[in-house]
């Protein structure tokens, strides 16, 4: 029996048969402070050539971690055991105006995962602070060579991991002419370098009666580009954020330049969250035929926001194989790239693509992958 693309949970790495459809895996050890379970989910429709038992893994809270936790080298998080695939961590986190509560919550997360082999951890927008209003939001914003990245590129250092920080509040250079910010996904390598930012073009304005409305332009630049997939050691990763899930453009226009991981930090509201989010992350995997990664915001911000959460990981079958309970916590899976591969090649969607009819979907200045 060859083991299937992993589910990881509560920090033990397993390998899942490919046996009956849902079949169950050994359940992961209960600790006093962390109870973890793990449950099959119905087996969606599949070609009889990918026998694939989708599972969710559905992870509480954190263990809790002190400040002198230590942090790991670099190679585990490059490497990984021999005969395991690339472990990633999914985070989930309440932010707040407090940006140093926010970063003891977000350093916990990080280093709680590179303790259990993770190569790549992700964090959702607004990971640094969520505003109470406009004025707020402006004020705590810094530049990328400011104080808290140049604490999480420290961080990155310290555990040997890649750090996806989706969502930080940027003064860009036109701070002084402008006063607007960017809405801004970072990527630190595990020597702590910013291997890359993107930032966001898709800014949200919406005005759901009686319920929610939002004006992201009202104090934000939009991006420009998109950028080309980053090769990391989980795969080639695509850059977006939050409101970009609901333009599949950007994920066809990556997914075009060999993404083979799209990325989807958020802080969705509850109205919006509850109807859209996961349909939304799945129907992206599976027009993309990607791992799609969302860590969320979830709980309440403040007095006057609300965050849906639910963060998740999608197979690019379109299977959900991991996902946090309700507070922050993080869920763990594997990425195995030879399994998106296959589908790829057993559905070849992107041949069957007819730019004579409706045009090609690529992004200025990204090359097709070959």
């Amino acid at each position: 029996m060859t083991p299937t693309h992993g589910l990881l949970c509560g920090g033990q790495r397993r390998s899942l048969g490919r046996g009956s459809p849902g079949a169950v895996p050994p359940q992961p050890p209960q600790h006093r402070d962390q109870a973890v379970a793990v449950t099959p989910t119905p087996v969606p429709p599949r070609l009889s050539a990918v026998p694939r038992s989708p599972l969710r893994c559905l992870c509480t809270p954190r263990r809790p971690h002190g400040s002198d936790t230590p942090g790991r080298s670099p190679s585990p998080a490059m490497a990984g055991p021999p005969g395991l695939k690339p472990l990633v961590a999914v985070g989930q986190v309440t932010s707040t105006p407090d940006k140093e509560l926010n970063f003891t919550a977000c350093a916990g997360l990080v280093r709680e995962a590179a303790g259990r082999g993770a190569a790549i951890v992700f964090l959702p927008e607004g990971f640094d602070y969520i505003g109470r209003d406009a004025a707020q939001t402006l004020s705590l914003a810094e530049g990328l060579d400011g104080d808290l990245m140049g604490r999480y590129a420290d961080l990155a250092r310290d555990c040997g991991v890649w750090l996806s920080l989706g969502g930080f509040h940027e003064r860009g250079r036109d701070w002084p002419t402008t006063q607007r910010i960017y809405n801004c996904h970072a990527l630190l390598d595990p020597a702590g370098r910013l291997v890359a930012a993107y930032r966001k073009t898709h800014l949200c304005d919406v005005e759901l009666e009686g319920r929610v409305t939002m004006k992201e332009s009202g104090f934000t630049n939009p991006g420009t580009e998109i950028l080309a997939p980053v090769s990391t050691p989980a795969g080639k990763l695509g850059l977006s954020i939050c409101y970009d899930l609901r333009f599949p453009e950007i994920s066809l226009a990556l997914r075009r330049a060999g993404a083979e991981i799209l990325t989807y930090p958020s802080a969705f509201t509850v109205p919006t969250g509850s109807a859209h989010w996961e349909v939304l992350l799945r129907a992206r995997a599976i027009e993309s035929q990607c791992y799609v990664v969302a860590a969320a915001q979830s709980g309440k911000n403040h007095e006057s926001r609300t965050s849906y959460g639910h963060s998740l990981v999608v197979d690019p079958w379109g299977a959900v194989v991991a996902q946090c309970r309700e507070g922050p916590g993080l869920c763990y899976a594997e990425i195995d790239l030879d399994y998106l591969h296959r589908v790829r090649r057993e559905i070849p969607v992107q041949d069957h693509r007819r730019p004579d009819l409706y045009g090609t979907v690529a992004a200025a200045g990204l090359a097709p992958a070959p």
